[in-house]
């Protein structure tokens, strides 16, 4: 599940004289336009909204721990009727300091309870929250206040509430406007979300009541930025019916994952649209949600014990990587066998459910199940001992790592979205699910391909348009009947599975005239445990190349099983390094025609990271950024 159309996920692709598998625009053959559907499985009334949701849970279930908070002596729960108490408080405080109907608020903060409380706050108050990354610069957070036209801020701590205070002295139309500002945690002077709740006592039940109730399905519900890998953010206009629909309709689809008992804990940054969908579809659900941070995540699985996770692919790839770095020595080769053990049974699945076998013979289960005692428990330890389902989203997930994981006994779920269509609009479901693709529709969407292989996409999930900034975008991306025009290549299975090849924005024609789709190559290449990043290159080039970034704890941990201590600086020539590489560019090439190889790579001397501004909030890459970044790599790439 993807953000924006400039940040689309790429699963495994296909091969042949295409590297996407399909007819490219500009051909002289098209595949014939294909559609598949997913009917609505829950509706709502037109004159509800998302804070609904929480009115039915505290009234069905009020005692249902809706939260989790981690405390010195363990995790406190947070019952349905509790939330809405907080949030109700909130709510009043907001009303009686000034907060209209319609205004603007803004949420500078890392993931947390906190945060959680003040999005529903704003909307009982009848306000529309607008969630900036607590990473932002105070160049983009001052974009996004004067984009949105922000009436106030919520920050996380009084650090962010420098940064908020230097945004609005750096823009002209900020400079002479004061926005009142909130610590979220009560580290500072000043006002806290605490003593915000004593001015609400003013208000009544009733006043609260009618802020709360203005708002329809069609009214406005948030405002979320993309993350900008390719151009200025465009800020999405998210109406109450997008969130709340897809909410109730998860919910009903996945049973299996967001049902009675289940737990999450988020790490993921709420100010990321898919995030944000799913905290909301647990509230809906009755899901107990806990918050985490990277420094603390593995001590806080352990004790939250989660049923599912929200997970971005990096996160599969640094637990992959550091399970086959404990596994070093004599135990590696155990490592090394359970691994493929675990994706031949994956795959063994598959074939059963295609109908191209009868699934993993009796000789596959009884490795398999001395590979699970000895292996495979203990790496579904690592994610507390209970988790049996990983959603995947934000970028492509390697289907060998898939697999992997599936065969290891946590069922990854690969889905697709964009900000655009609210986070997901296709995903695979525990009995329906095909590596490799991300997935058939949600209820109440429709995919289509159009004749030029773009994905289009329509549904409850899909906006209502772009504010000011984003406007002129809008002209080619909503399409009159009602699809949106999501920029990413793909194809339909006869099954309605989603296959995505590529972006339409990224093709490359080289000098001599052939296109080439560079996601399946440059997702291959970051298969090898050294590269962290790819890009591949070749528009209006002779020959099509790649420009490398390495990870360096896998480049640390590589190394280490050598006897050798290796930095990136020095590992962008080293000859062993090199050679590593190359396999990496032979297993890409091996799927393509010559035209459409890898001929040369140039590695990066450096990691590439968010505070150089390579990577988005949301870590995926700036592709041209880089480009742009590094001339001198292109020209060493082609000066040969």
């Amino acid at each position: 599940m993807n953000a924006t159309p400039d940040e689309s996920a790429a699963p495994e692709r296909g091969g042949g004289d295409n590297v996407s598998g399909q007819p490219q625009p500009g051909s002289s053959q098209h595949p014939a336009p294909a559609e598949a559907s997913a009917e609505l499985l829950t509706a709502l009334p037109p004159s509800s909204n998302v804070t609904d949701l929480l009115e039915s849970r505290a009234a069905e279930t009020p005692d249902t721990a809706l939260f989790s908070l981690r405390t010195e002596t363990g995790w406190e729960d947070v019952s349905a009727a509790q939330f809405r108490s907080e949030v109700q408080a909130l709510a009043k405080g907001l009303i009686a300091s000034g907060l209209d109907v319609g205004d603007r608020v803004a949420i500078v903060s890392a993931s947390s309870y906190e945060w959680a409380l003040t999005d529903f706050a704003v909307w009982y108050a009848g306000g529309v929250p607008v969630p900036i990354y607590e990473t932002s610069s105070p160049a983009q957070i001052a974009f996004i206040l004067a984009d949105s036209g922000a009436k106030r801020v919520f920050v996380e701590n009084s650090h962010l509430e420098l940064a908020v205070q230097d945004a609005m002295t750096s823009l002209p139309e900020l400079a002479q406007t004061w926005l009142p500002v909130t610590l979220m945690a009560d580290d500072g002077p000043g006002s806290t979300l605490r003593s915000l709740t004593g001015p609400g006592l003013g208000v009544s039940d009733g006043e609260l009541e009618l802020h709360r109730g203005a708002a329809t399905l069609d009214s406005l519900a948030t405002l979320v930025y993309t993350s900008g890998t390719t151009s200025r953010p465009k800020g999405c206009e998210i109406t109450h019916a997008n969130l709340a629909l897809l909410a109730e309709n998860l919910r009903a689809h996945l049973p299996e994952v967001v049902g009675p008992g289940s737990r999450t804990l988020m790490f993921l940054p709420l100010a990321h649209v898919l995030a944000r969908a799913v905290q909301v579809t647990c509230v809906a659900a009755g899901v107990t949600v806990g918050h985490s941070r990277q420094s603390t995540l593995l001590a806080d699985l352990a004790t939250f014990r989660p049923t599912f996770l929200l997970a971005v692919p990096r996160v599969f790839e640094k637990v992959y990587a550091s399970a086959r770095e404990r596994a070093e020595g004599v135990r590696g080769s155990l490592f090394v066998r359970a691994a493929a053990t675990a994706r031949e049974y994956s795959r063994a699945l598959d074939d059963e459910a295609a109908g191209r076998g009868e699934g993993p013979n009796r000789r596959l289960r009884i490795r398999h199940a001395v590979f699970d005692r000895l292996v495979y428990s203990r790496l579904r330890a690592a994610f507390g001992g209970s988790v049996s389902t990983i959603v995947s989203g934000g970028s492509a997930l390697s289907p060998t790592l898939a697999h992997f994981f599936r065969g290891a006994g946590l069922t990854v779920l690969e889905g697709y979205g964009l900000t655009e269509t609210t986070a997901p609009c296709t995903v695979n479901t525990p009995s329906a699910t095909r590596i490799g693709t991300v997935g058939r529709p949600v209820p109440g969407t429709s995919i289509r391909i159009a004749e030029n292989g773009e994905v289009l996409v329509k549904g409850i999930g899909v906006i209502r348009g772009y504010t000011a900034a984003g406007s002129a975008a809008a002209a080619g991306a909503f399409r009159p009947d009602g699809y949106f025009a999501t920029g990413d290549l793909g194809s339909l299975d006869p099954d309605g599975f989603l296959t995505l090849t590529g972006r339409l924005k990224d093709i490359l024609v080289t000098a001599g005239g052939k296109n080439v789709v560079p996601g399946p190559l440059e997702e291959v290449l970051e298969e090898s445990e050294l590269i962290a990043h790819a890009v591949v290159v070749g528009e209006g080039r002779p020959f099509i190349g790649a420009v490398v970034a390495l990870d360096g704890e896998r480049l640390a941990s590589w190394a280490r099983r050598r006897g050798r201590v290796l930095g990136v600086a020095e590992a962008a020539s080293d000859p062993e390094v090199i050679a590593e590489l190359q396999r990496a560019v032979d297993a890409a090439n091996a799927a393509v025609s010559r035209a459409e190889s890898i001929r040369r790579i140039v590695i990066l001397p450096r990691e590439l990271t968010l505070e150089d501004g390579d990577l988005t909030p949301s870590l995926k890459l700036r592709r041209q950024y880089l480009l742009d970044s590094v001339p001198e790599a292109l020209e060493e790439l082609y000066s040969a």
